[in-house]
């Protein structure tokens, strides 16, 4: 017989609780929307009571700026495997949009979290633009600097597609998008479609002989 799963202890429960409570918000806000959501509805989904919650986050407002703080982890993890990248810029360059594609776009929750923020940015202006400046603007400034760096390599020119990370990176936001719209409606090869844009910006960023 398998052994038991031993039971975690008291303090582990209490370690593990505010995670458990941005999650559940998480599937509660993408299901609701914020008006609609409701702390108690949250708490109920881990069988915990509202006072619990409102322990760990003082108010609604707390829980959902904490809560898209928390699910912007693939960003950092983005980031963090930039300096691991080896190889010519244009290899770099492919891994990292394979990766953010991974991470992002075909990532159930990343992409939910791009609807929330995009129905949500009217109501929390500052939370959408504190999320573009602590986990978008560096990824796309990690983008830039490789780039740059390809430039001063000769290994790729500096023309326009060179100063605009934003167009380097627009394949993942437009597979997002389009699973967004049509879920499995229209079926689209994410992997494929990075490879072709790579190729493109490829060919836009090498400076040929």
């Amino acid at each position: 017989m398998g052994k038991t799963a031993k039971k975690p202890t008291r303090a582990e429960q209490k370690a593990r609780r505010p995670r458990e409570i941005l999650e559940s918000a998480f599937e509660e806000f993408t299901a609701n929307g914020y008006a609609a959501t409701r702390v108690e509805d949250v708490a109920a989904r881990l069988g915990i009571t509202k006072g619990t919650v409102y322990l760990y986050f003082p108010t609604k407002d707390a829980l959902f700026e904490a809560m898209i703080r928390h699910m912007s982890t693939p960003f950092t993890e983005i980031l963090a495997s930039v300096e691991t990248l080896q190889g010519s810029y244009s290899e770099r360059l492919r891994v990292l949009l394979l990766l953010a594609h991974e991470k992002i776009a075909d990532d159930r929750k990343t992409r939910e979290l791009l609807r929330l923020t995009l129905a949500e940015g009217a109501r929390f202006p500052h939370i959408v633009d504190r999320h573009y400046d602590e986990f978008i603007a560096p990824l796309l400034g990690a983008v830039g600097a490789l780039v740059d760096q390809g430039v001063s390599s000769g290994e790729f020119r500096d023309g326009a597609a060179a100063s605009v990370p934003e167009v380097v990176t627009s394949s993942v936001l437009h597979i997002a998008v389009m699973r967004l719209m049509f879920a499995d409606r229209k079926p689209i090869d994410g992997t494929g479609f990075i490879e072709a844009h790579v190729d493109l910006a490829l060919n836009g960023l090498l400076k040929h002989s």
